[in-house]
């Protein structure tokens, strides 16, 4: 199943230079489009040259398409996509800072690379000015990081802002992207007709431009029709990719490893207690939340482990191992990272910490300290936590 990780499959080096392939291809695409001439892009902003919105969208649309597709029929897992987390008044501020240099330069700095790939002068120097703009803000960020940090999502989606499903948002998407192409068209006729004496139209005058459309918005409807696979369905598709961690117990963790990690004021901790509630209130983990196994199919709960911070670790527990086991499988599939088990469940856990005390007294067995640890050997357990850490991402232009 997509996503392939190319430098796993091909190494390092291979890996590499299939990266600099599609870089080199991209900025081929761009200059072939005319993105390398900053009067064509700067003329979008004057109206006469919508190049640029038509373009983009059109590559926004048919991917979205081409993702979405491939998720719904199961060849792709879309959790595994990197998605740009989401700073929203940080993102609206820089998006209009940039629009301003944009329309100023003519450039954004992908562009302008391209630019000077095709040794343009005026590129260079937007280039240049790039290069001091960047260091300028990273030398002035701790004026402003509490700013540049704030409104933060770590994977938001427009369905999720929408309350819709991908499919209907993507169709909407479409229809509007649609409206757009048109309106541009008409824009750049308008401009182009305007005191000349040329006859300007509302109607379509390229037929493939309708077809286009058609094919779109079929292709979209598909998707939405289709729908995208519940975890049920995920869990069937990626069986090979995560069967075998359970098969070698990676993912189960001895009780100590747990104590340890809850004693780590570094990792964000989420323990999930999935026993019935009379004994969830009869005694639990400090710290646990008790849910019912089905909740881990419901998106709306599963959403926010998967978008845990840096440093954010899941850990389920259950008396009855298959029930921590398709509890761990529909996290897995909807993109949450550092999922672990507690080994044999609490029943494990209070024979294991049963009779021990720290200095004559009887430890709190709910919320042991990491002293307990001084308790057992060093080598009692083998640990299996291993903590992905997540870094910002860049976004388009960047």
């Amino acid at each position: 199943m997509l996503p392939i990780d190319v430098i796993a499959v091909l190494g390092k080096f291979g890996g590499y230079a299939v990266f600099v392939l599609i870089g080199i291809g991209f900025g081929v695409s761009l200059e072939l489009a005319g993105f390398g001439d900053s009067r064509r892009l700067a003329a979008q902003f004057y109206l006469k040259d919508m190049t640029v919105l038509k373009t983009m969208f059109t590559a926004i649309i048919v991917a979205a398409i081409l993702i979405f597709l491939s998720a719904a029929i199961g060849i792709l897992d879309f959790s595994q996509i990197s998605v740009t987390q989401t700073f929203l008044w940080p993102g609206i501020v820089g998006g209009l800072i940039m629009g301003v240099g944009f329309i100023v330069g003519g450039y954004c700095p992908g562009t302008s690379l391209v630019s000077v790939a095709s040794l343009k002068i005026d590129g260079l120097f937007f280039l240049i000015g790039t290069v001091l703009g960047a260091g300028f803000f990273g030398e002035s960020l701790p004026a402003f990081e509490d700013f540049w940090n704030s409104s933060f999502t770590e994977r938001y989606l427009l369905s999720d802002w929408l309350g819709w499903s991908i499919g209907a948002t993507l169709l909407a998407v479409t229809l509007m992207a649609l409206v757009m192409f048109y309106g541009a068209e008409k824009t750049e006729e308008f401009f182009r007709t305007k005191g000349k004496g040329l006859t300007w139209s509302w109607k379509i005058t390229k037929r493939s431009y309708l077809y286009g459309a058609a094919a779109l918005v079929i292709s979209a409807s598909i998707v939405w029709i289709i729908g995208q696979p519940d975890p049920v369905r995920k869990w069937s598709l990626m069986e090979s990719k995560y069967a075998g961690q359970l098969a070698s117990r990676d993912v189960f963790i001895h009780p100590l490893e747990y104590v340890k990690t809850y004693n780590d004021a570094s990792i964000k901790l989420v323990t999930l207690d999935l026993r019935p509630e009379g004994e969830f209130n009869t005694f639990h983990l400090t710290g646990s939340e008790n849910v019912k196994p089905e909740k881990f199919l419901d998106p709306k709960f599963t959403a926010p482990l998967a978008q845990l911070p840096a440093q954010g670790v899941v850990i389920l527990l259950a008396d009855d191992d298959s029930v921590s086991v398709q509890a761990w499988k529909y996290l897995k599939v909807q993109g949450v990272n550092n999922v672990y088990i507690i080994e044999n469940g609490l029943r494990g856990w209070e024979t294991l910490f049963a009779g021990k005390t720290i200095s004559g007294k009887n430890i709190n067995i709910a919320s042991p300290p990491s002293e307990v640890l001084q308790l057992f050997p060093k080598d009692a357990f083998t640990p299996k936590i291993k903590i992905s850490t997540k870094k910002r991402s860049g976004g388009l232009c960047s």
